[in-house]
């Protein structure tokens, strides 16, 4: 196909719909409304994503395809850490920064990246446009003496139809649940072994001992004071450990106006008080729910799990939802009946020593995922086999 390319360093200049006919209609987080919210409310620029959007254009005028991107001048955010290949650059008199990363900020989702309009059905059409944006930022990163390109949490089986060997594929490991079309809670707890099943259900049991008022919410059902309580949850946190939130309050308030009908929040509430203690914030589509923010003001024994698991689970049952996808990394989600799942991005490196170098890496580390993804596997809580 013939096509144009533009890069476009503020999203707000291609319209919502035409972005929003890309990729897969339902997946929240390479909306139009979502990613250009962070551009609209200071959660970029300052954390040092930079935008450059690859975008091209048929003889008609028309976006066909493009692909979400960032010059970065550090790696904070992006979940797939790369410190190690930063300091061997530093360390051998060369400059890993800026990079270009095309990812979701702060979003361990696997998703489309590589957005294709979805008008255009024949798949060597959708092949050669995915493969036009891969030389596009890759050809952007020799131009502007980027050190690589980084495409982080797209799909796996998009990256092997892209048989790109200048590509280099690293794998992690998350944990998922999957519905086995469950009917209700206690039919999914059935599949559990007797330990991790009662164990389950001591956790419940205390908790509602508690007296606590635990509630789903939809979110273009919360009120402005709401969502304010729920950003100042997610803000402590972010000031008690890990210094100050990259996520504005009012990036709250517009995913409740613009994608509330896909945001879901678990909120915890004292007897007799208005007061949110406790919120998690969601996001879903129609086959998953993606587990996002956490905040809590009171410390109550076993609230976490029930707000950010136990919650989700019920709801992904309720909305005949696939799988629940509750973000990077944690093994203690095993217990409670998510399995190993791998997640894979793309790396390329402009230097050809380190990009040969990182290569042999990465060899290794897959193997070592491998036997991570196999070992947490072996301890399923389930009776029968489950696999992810």
């Amino acid at each position: 196909m013939s096509y144009r390319l533009s890069i476009h360093h503020r999203l707000a200049d291609i319209p919502p719909e035409a972005w929003d006919a890309l990729g897969e209609a339902d997946y929240p987080f390479t909306r139009h409304a979502f990613l250009d919210g962070l551009e609209q409310h200071d959660c970029l620029l300052p954390w040092g994503w930079q935008p450059a959007h690859f975008a091209l254009y048929d003889g008609s005028h028309r976006l066909i395809a493009a692909l979400p991107a960032y010059i970065k001048d550090n790696s904070y955010g992006e979940l797939v850490f790369d410190h190690a290949w930063a300091g061997a650059y530093q360390r051998s008199g060369r400059d890993y920064y800026p990079k270009l990363v095309s990812a979701v900020p702060y979003t361990p989702a696997t998703g489309p990246r590589l957005l294709i309009h979805r008008d255009i059905t024949d798949a060597s059409d959708r092949q050669g446009l995915r493969q036009a944006l891969v030389d596009a930022a890759l050809a952007f990163c020799e131009q502007r003496r980027l050190s690589g390109w980084h495409l982080l949490f797209e799909r796996e089986t998009t990256l092997h139809k892209l048989a790109d060997d200048r590509l280099l594929l690293r794998h992690d490991c998350q944990f998922h649940w999957r519905n086995r079309g469950y009917r209700h809670f206690d039919d999914f707890l059935a599949t559990l072994k007797s330990r991790k099943r009662k164990n389950i259900r001591h956790e419940r049991q205390r908790l509602g001992n508690s007296g606590l008022r635990i509630e789903r919410k939809p979110g273009q059902q919360l009120d402005s004071d709401e969502w304010a309580q729920v950003h100042r949850l997610y803000a402590g946190i972010f000031d008690e450990k890990y210094g100050a939130p990259t996520l504005s309050a009012a990036f709250f308030r517009h995913l409740g106006t613009s994608l509330g009908d896909q945001v879901m929040l678990v909120l915890a509430r004292a007897p007799g008080d208005s007061r949110i203690l406790a919120a998690s914030l969601f996001l879903h589509d129609r086959q998953r729910l993606y587990g996002r923010i956490w905040g809590c003001s009171e410390h109550h024994e076993f609230l976490h799990f029930e707000c950010c698991y136990y919650q989700g689970i019920e709801f992904c049952i309720e909305q005949g939802l696939a799988v629940f996808d509750p973000g990077a990394q944690g093994e203690h989600k095993v217990p409670r009946g998510f399995l190993p799942t791998r997640s894979v991005s793309a790396h390329w490196l402009a230097d050809r020593e380190f990009h040969a170098l990182i290569g042999r890496h990465l060899r290794a580390e897959r193997a070592q995922i491998a036997d991570y993804c196999a070992y947490w596997q072996s301890h399923s809580p389930y009776r029968e086999t489950e696999t992810a």
